[in-house]
């Protein structure tokens, strides 16, 4: 079966051969994973993490997403650090979740333990949305959450509701370095944030846990990745490679939309999730 490319173009003309494919699996009893990325988030009006909105100044310097998303700057520069995720805490704050979002509660809703969402996202829009915890697997950490600096404890912290969001061109008060401390030993606490010169593990980041879903998955739904960070490869690889079917909601080609076209029974939804989303639940759980 060739894999439909679906334009957004008119709405959500779903071919006959991806209706069968998701009330076959729907009525099946095999594991059921989505995979989210920026995507998502955007159509819910948070910029793409790698775009202008990343850039950040310090002094007459201005420093790329992947300068200011590490522990080598947050070691240098704690404040300035602090500062940049204090900002994107206020953006995704601002957002509320989309009808993405919802579709993929309702999922949830509906088949329980067979349902895992993998979420490269950190605004936290997945569980505001009514997703929970212990389903949503966030391989990327929150950007509500804190832990020690100096690993002093493995526990993640919400931020204290004192701290309040920055605009760009404000600092750290004295109340903000006394509140953004360990709660255990005291000391600085940082961003619950996999940096980009960190490693991924299963305590914060749920590592191995995705790799065991994406081994035991029946259907793989791909929601706005591009594909450019190591894990989710990793999963749509597994997926991949144990006979699961990939379906890749996007609103351009990736290399996710390309292995679902492998094995001739994946589908390239090109369109926005917001949409599309929506009409796949609806087919799963509607009949």
């Amino acid at each position: 079966m060739p894999t439909i490319t679906i334009s957004d173009k008119g709405g959500f003309d779903m071919p006959e051969a991806m209706h069968t494919l998701l009330q076959t699996v729907a009525k099946g009893s095999g594991r059921i994973t989505v995979l989210t990325g920026a995507g998502i988030s955007a159509e819910s009006g948070i910029p793409t993490f790698r775009g202008p909105e990343g850039y950040w100044t310090v002094g007459s310097t201005v420093y790329q997403p992947q300068e200011m998303a590490t522990f080598r700057m947050f070691t240098h520069q704690p404040d300035e650090v602090w500062k940049w995720y204090l900002y994107r805490m206020g953006v995704c704050a601002a957002a509320e979740p989309n009808p993405g979002h919802q579709a993929l509660v309702d999922m949830e809703h509906h088949f329980g333990d067979r349902f895992t969402l993998i979420t490269q996202n950190v605004d936290g829009l997945h569980l505001r949305a009514g997703n929970t915890p212990a389903r949503t697997f966030q391989i990327h950490g929150n950007v509500f959450h804190m832990r020690c600096s100096l690993e002093c404890t493995d526990t993640i912290y919400e931020i204290p509701p004192g701290v309040q969001p920055k605009t760009k061109e404000e600092s750290l008060t004295p109340s903000d370095h006394e509140l953004l401390r360990c709660p255990h030993c005291g000391a600085r606490s940082r961003p619950h944030i996999l940096l980009f010169d960190e490693s991924y593990n299963e305590h914060h980041y749920h590592f191995y846990s995705s790799l065991k879903a994406a081994r035991e998955t029946t259907l793989l739904i791909v929601v706005g990745t591009a594909g450019a960070t190591n894990l989710p490869n990793q999963v749509a690889n597994e997926v991949h490679r144990a006979g699961g079917i990939i379906i890749d909601v996007n609103i351009e080609t990736n290399p996710f939309a390309r292995l679902a076209e492998q094995d001739g029974r994946g589908f390239f939804v090109r369109q926005p999730s917001a949409s599309a989303l929506p009409a796949i639940t609806e087919v799963m759980i509607g009949g």
